[in-house]
């Protein structure tokens, strides 16, 4: 085998170990990431932890859908008298996530979550990157409470108190003590709690909600009990740091989106729910949102799509090779005018359809050659005039002569934007208006 053949195969077993390495790198799961502290994750639970089990584990499933929790409080609000089992029915129709329908059973939930949409955000994104630090932090402000006297059985709340045989800790757990009627507790988690452990990071206080009564003294209240039936179906899996559902319970109230088994599932987040929101970690970027999160997905979301803008680009180069025209998509930096659908970004005036980043004038769109798109809109890239960018849907530019017009007429746009004291013309139907000056030569602006 000569030595040119051993090299081709050398290059190529190389270049395939490269490839298959690159591929197994994109498959591995990011590693869980922790977007907060415990100090933090206390202060951000403390509002909540001394809920009973079944409406906590409700509030943290809702809370990775905060679009629809702020929906759901609106109805809420709207429909003041709706609650319990008969409020989830009101809203069955609804394309909230069945978490979310379940809190209008208790309209006092939501109109305290209806003022805190940053805190249900960020309590969504805690659950879903890490639950198990949710469960503990919950787990600690408890015991905080029962030191403090806080936190003890009465005729509202059972308080049990277990050792959990999977991890081998202490568990606080709060049930109602009649199954079917809940009463959500009002307290300061700057008194509730005892001495704060940290300073730096006061716990928020959410005062009762205008127009519901807490009477009682004491460290911790109750208003009047909700019968809720069957609306309150999840529960926190102390031992598996996570919640689980009640299926038979579930499917009790939501019969128009039934899910099969029966005891206890665990619960799993339907991304497509989310409804655009992004994801705050890599890891539930890469499991829910397809690595599409943070600015890349609300760019997206905008309409800014990466494929879309490769497509437009391969189709201004075919038209390009096609005319012999080399006005389109890189531009012309140095001429006098830009030709048509292209961009000068050094000259004087920009042709028919172009603009003119970095010199005197902003070209003007010529509507019989392209019409411009307001997602093709790009920044002003030299200190110059704003500008625009013409979409690859070229109509009338199809040949070369037709290219020479449009050359001609970005040079008539320059004599006559000359003439004007660089107010800007050019052909077909256009509108220009001044801009103030922003650190380079003053120009048109197209809107």
């Amino acid at each position: 085998m000569n030595t040119a053949k051993k090299d081709w195969l050398s290059w190529l077993c190389l270049s395939l170990l490269f490839f298959a390495a690159s591929v197994g790198a994109q498959e591995q799961p990011a590693a869980k990431q922790a977007l907060y502290g415990k100090e933090q994750l206390d202060q951000m639970l403390a509002p909540v932890a001394l809920y009973p089990d079944s409406l906590l584990a409700q509030i943290f499933m809702a809370s990775t859908y905060p679009s629809d929790v702020a929906e759901a409080a609106a109805w809420s609000k709207a429909n003041p008298s709706a609650k319990g089992d008969a409020a989830v029915k009101q809203v069955d129709s609804k394309n909230w996530d069945p978490s979310v329908k379940s809190l209008v059973a208790l309209p006092e939930v939501l109109a305290r979550l209806r003022d805190q949409p940053d805190w249900v955000q960020k309590v969504g994104d805690a659950f879903l990157a890490q639950p198990e630090d949710v469960m503990a932090s919950v787990q600690r402000l408890r015991a905080a409470a029962q030191k403090a006297g806080s936190l003890k059985t009465n005729e509202q709340q059972k308080v049990v108190v277990e050792q959990e045989p999977t991890t081998n800790t202490t568990v606080i757990q709060i049930e109602p003590t009649n199954p079917e009627v809940v009463y959500v507790p009002s307290y300061n988690p700057t008194t509730a709690y005892g001495t704060w452990a940290y300073p730096s990071y006061p716990p928020p206080y959410w005062p009762p909600p205008y127009g519901y009564y807490y009477p009682g003294a004491g460290l911790v209240a109750f208003g009047v009990g909700v019968a809720v039936g069957s609306a309150l179906w999840g529960n926190c899996n102390w031992g598996g740091g996570n919640v689980n559902i009640n299926v038979n319970r579930y499917n009790n109230i939501n019969q128009n989106n039934r899910i099969s088994g029966n005891g206890n599932s665990n619960w799993n987040h339907n991304a497509s729910n989310r409804r655009g929101t992004p994801y705050a970690d890599n890891r539930s970027r890469q499991q829910y949102g397809q690595g599409v999160g943070g600015a890349q997905g609300r760019a997206d979301n905008r309409g800014r799509n990466s494929a879309t803008d490769a497509s437009r680009q391969r189709a201004q180069q075919s038209f390009n090779n096609s005319t012999g025209f080399n006005g389109g998509n890189s531009g012309n930096r140095g001429g006098a005018g830009g030709g048509a659908g292209g961009a000068n970004r050094g000259g004087a005036g920009a042709g028919a359809g172009g603009a003119n980043r970095g010199g005197t004038n902003a070209g003007l769109n010529n509507m019989g050659a392209s019409n411009m798109s307001s997602s093709n809109m790009a920044p002003n890239r030299s200190g110059g005039s704003s500008s625009g960018r013409n979409s690859s849907a070229f109509s009338g530019a199809s040949s070369s002569q037709n290219a020479s017009a449009q050359r001609s007429r970005g040079q008539s746009s320059m004599s006559s934007s000359s003439r004007s004291g660089g107010a800007g013309g050019g052909a077909g139907k256009q509108v220009s208006r001044s801009s103030p000056s922003r650190g380079g030569g003053g120009g048109g602006r197209r809107r």
